[in-house]
Formats: C-alpha cells, structure tokens, sequence
C-alpha cells in the first residue's frame, strides 16, 4: 500500500512485509539522486544481561571487520570508492546499519549491506583487535565528562534495570567476549520480524524489495521482548568524584514514551524550557548570569517510557546557584500557564526544525524507520505538524505537574563536588 505525503518533495511512502517478517519501508523523493539506506534491529543495550552489557556495540563493530567475500578494507573501499559512505550506530533499543549512495549504486549497497549483517566471520584475530579498539572507545568516553555524565545519571535513574547501564559495556566484558558468544546473541536477536530495512530518496521500493528478498537471509522469528522499564529507586542521587575542571550536573524525571499521546507536548515542554538559545535556562543561567557555558534540556523518547533532563556543566561554587535555577524553572512550569504569546513561537520552532531536518533524506530514513519500529505505522508530515499545533498551554501546564515530581527525580553529578552542593535537591 502506498499513502502520499505532505512532505517536501512529494514523498511517496510504502511498506512490504516480506513473508519471513522482514519489514522494508521506502519514502521516495524524485527530487533528488542520493538514496539513504538503513538495517535496522531492534536490539541494544537494554536487550543485555548483565554480562551480555556491551556485546550488541561489540557485534556492530564486528560486521565491518570482515564476511566470507570481504575483508574489512574491502568493505571499507566498497561504498567511499563510489562516493558513497557506510557507517552504523547501537542505541538502548536498535542497532542501524547504514548506506548513502548515488542511485545509481542502489545494488551496491545492498549487496554490501546484505553481505555484513548476513555473512560476518566474526573471527578470532579480528576479534582480538577489535575488543581493543573499544577499550579505546570506552576509555575516550571516560575521558569526556559532557558524555560520561549521561552514562552514569542513567545508572542513577535505572539503577540495575538494563536501561542504565551503557552502550559500550564495561571493559571486563569486552575483554571476555568470544566467536560462540557472538554468534549465539546474533541468532537470538537478529531475527527477520525484528529487522526493518528503510530507505529514502531517489528510491523504486519494487526494486529495493526484490533486491531485499533476493539478498538479505536472516533466521525467521521475532526476537525476544527486552525487560519492562522499571526503576528500583523513585529518587536517586549520585556524586562521583573528579578532577575536572567542570562539575557536571544531569537531572531527571519520569518522561513519555514515543507513542504517548503527549509526546509533542512533551517536546513543547523541553523546547521552552531548554531547547536552544532562546530557552529560559539557556537565557537565565547562562546569558543572565554566565554560570555555564553548555545549558539543555531533554526528552529521550523509549518503546514503553521516557525521560525528561536537563544537564549543565559549571564551576563547582556555582554549581548550587545554577542547579536552583533548574529546579525553580521546572517547578515554575507547574504552577504558571504558560501563554499563547509564548507558546506559539515554541510550537513554530519545532515545526520548523523538522521540517528543515527533513531536507536530508538520511533524517527521513531515520524517521520512517522509527516510526515503523515504535509506532508500527507512517505519519505524513502534515499530521505531525497539525498535532503539534493541537498542543495548548493547559496540556503543556497538565505535563509539568505530571512529569515534575521531585519524589521521582534523579541527580547525577561528576566533578569536584560534594553532598552540601546538591542539599538543596536532597
């Protein structure tokens, strides 16, 4: 079935279900020549044990390394020495592998994609150099406070819930992994009804499907559910000690999840509140009073739950000025109705962001992708745009006292600081 959008460029969308499960979803732009592929599993972090953490980033990198017809500088020269470019990325819920090439080279790619999510060798010389390349990774990480915070407020808002542990897994874990290991998480998650292959731009979906069915051969079935989102703490409060220059703050409260109805209000709501430089904390902590130099909020969107932040980096004695200037803008949003006047240039700013993200035909794969992989249905542009601008300053007020809930927060803090700077959010 085919549904025309409202989009830029006339997009055509269409979805085939392949008789193994194998879902493919195209949205086509006669308007351009590049076409944007992505495989898309729906495994990650949150899918791990404990001792499984880190193996699901682990066999992404794997799949570049080397399959029964390429090495991994094969796979390397396969899509550049076109002009093209091939890279992946492993979230908390999906791991995408992805293709941007000229139309022209559309079989190319899904040879090669087809080729390293379904022919990997996974060998034990490649594996031994690439478990160090992810020590590196994973210690680079270590070494950037501004990403470090976010992996340890998670761990301080899930606690042992898999959602909190991170992407990269510990370097003990890396180190223990092995080919049989590997192999084993791939057969249980790699499955044809878990696997979406999107595609956007200068796109025929007839020939991706053919193209799909006659290359791609993954084990059918549908992989198992990850563990419910649970916290084992309602608030949580964690410091951890540095020699940074910098005291990093992170905190957070229960979000929505990516189907809920509110999920646009929710996006009004981190907008406003911290959305870019005309924000109220962007404008009050830092142009009014130059605490921080990096101020944001935001709303990570998961399958069944979500979680609205905020983060800052500052000096550790303003660490206690800034933060209650958070908390007192959140509770703010709780007890003031935010007015037309000021709603409204909110709303166009969202609408205005996506519209010009979807210019790019890798953002309009990534979102029918999504909405194929969380919704299990296309939405137009235009029925997203109308929804955010059925968002009223009551829903938004109604959100804040829903979501704002100090009982249920949790802090995460890295750098010099101590328990007497954060007393105020004890």
């Amino acid at each position: 079935m085919a549904i025309r959008t409202a989009a830029i460029g006339g997009g055509l969308f269409q979805k085939t279900t392949l008789s193994d499960g194998l879902r493919i979803v195209t949205e086509e732009i006669p308007s351009v020549r590049s076409i944007s592929i992505g495989v898309w599993v729906e495994v990650g972090s949150r899918n791990e044990t404990r001792e499984e953490n880190g193996i699901s980033h682990f066999i992404e990198h794997m799949l570049f390394k080397g399959t029964k017809r390429r090495t991994a500088k094969q796979i390397a020269y396969s899509l550049e020495s076109i002009g093209g470019g091939l890279n992946a990325f492993t979230s908390r819920e999906q791991t995408c592998y992805t293709a941007r090439v000229l139309d022209e080279y559309l079989d190319e790619a899904i040879d090669v994609l087809a080729d390293i999510t379904c022919c990997s060798t996974y060998t034990k010389i490649n594996l031994d150099r690439e478990r160090l390349v992810i020590c590196e990774e994973i210690k680079e990480s270590i070494d950037n406070p501004s990403d470090q915070i976010h992996d340890l407020f998670a761990k301080t808002y899930w606690g042992d819930h898999p959602l909190g542990a991170p992407i990269l897994g510990p370097k003990e874990n890396i180190m223990s992994f092995n080919r049989a290991t590997m192999l084993e998480y791939v057969q249980r998650h790699y499955r044809s009804g878990s696997i979406v292959v999107a595609a956007s731009g200068s796109i025929s979906h007839r020939r991706l499907v053919k193209l799909v069915r006659d290359k791609f051969s993954f084990p059918m079935g549908v992989a198992a559910a990850p563990v419910a989102a649970k916290r084992s703490l309602e608030k949580n409060i964690s410091i951890t000690s540095s020699t940074n220059n910098q005291t990093h703050f992170c905190l957070g409260f229960p979000g929505v999840s990516y189907g809920s109805k509110d999920r646009m209000t929710a996006l009004a709501l981190n907008a406003y509140l911290g959305g870019g430089m005309s924000s109220v904390l962007f404008q009050k902590v830092r142009e009014e009073k130059g605490l921080a130099y990096s101020v944001y909020t935001f709303h990570d969107f998961q399958r069944d739950t979500g979680i609205f932040g905020a983060y800052l980096g500052t000096d550790v004695d303003h660490l206690q000025q800034a933060s209650d200037i958070v908390l007192a803008e959140c509770r703010r949003m709780k007890r003031t109705k935010l007015t037309a006047e000021k709603l409204d240039p909110v709303k166009a700013q969202i609408k205005g962001q996506l519209t010009l993200s979807l210019e790019s035909t890798s953002n309009r794969m990534n979102r029918i992708a999504r909405l194929e992989l969380l919704l299990g249905r296309f939405q137009p542009l235009s029925e997203t745009l109308k929804e955010i601008d059925r968002v009223t300053p009551s829903q938004v007020l109604e959100l804040a006292n829903r979501l704002f809930d100090d009982s249920k927060m949790a802090v995460a803090v890295l750098g010099p600081a101590d328990k007497q700077a954060l007393a105020h959010v004890a």
